[in-house]
């Protein structure tokens, strides 16, 4: 029984994979998901399976796609690539009357990684900023590729995971720079003779 099940399985992954290969705005996204600015260490075949396991969602200008603060659990854990289009990111700080935009992401750009691992609260707002595509990946079809093709779920969770240091990395930066100006800022106000 359980070869057969493993066998059914293998063979609707092979489809899956057709159907991602016969289709053009597949392959774009299979492309895209290999892209400097996604996940980069995909081979060409971890990414067009793993864009058979994906949805592709149309959205409109001015469409919220994730609000701050959200949960993120259920059917709201998603990780989702831009394939055409823009999203602009904005975070909601308590002293500003507007939400401060953080980034303005394009085609082969990822939003919502953090979600579909973690199912947290939404760490920033994704509003469309022009008509466009994404290529949705729910935490639940991210089980099912676990399942049926683990060795692609393992490169495409170590492909996250390397995307996220790179952002903590780069967060540690800031940190750095703004830590040093409120040390300049403060020797400043220090400074004997100042008023």
């Amino acid at each position: 029984m359980l070869l057969l099940d493993r066998l059914l399985r293998q063979r609707e992954t092979r489809r899956r994979r057709l159907r991602v290969r016969a289709s053009t705005p597949g392959m774009l996204a299979a492309s895209l998901l290999r892209s400097p600015s996604a996940l980069a260490q995909l081979s060409e075949d971890d990414a067009v399976t793993v864009v058979a396991y994906m949805q592709l969602r149309r959205f409109e200008r001015g469409e919220s796609i994730v609000k701050e603060g959200d949960d993120a659990s259920g059917q709201n854990g998603f990780m989702a690539l831009v394939v055409e289009g823009e999203v602009t990111v904005e975070s909601q700080l308590m002293h500003r009357a507007q939400p401060l935009t953080v980034n303005v992401l394009g085609p082969g750009e990822v939003l919502g990684e953090m979600a579909l691992l973690d199912g947290d609260a939404r760490s920033a707002s994704c509003n469309a900023s022009t008509d466009g595509v994404l290529a949705v990946l729910h935490r639940e079809s991210l089980q099912m590729l676990m399942a049926e093709e683990p060795v692609t779920a393992t490169r495409l969770l170590a492909a996250v995971g390397y995307r996220l240091s790179l952002r903590l990395r780069e967060l540690e930066a800031k940190y750095k720079v703004y830590d040093s100006l409120v040390a300049s800022l403060q020797a400043e106000v220090a400074r004997p003779g100042r008023r």
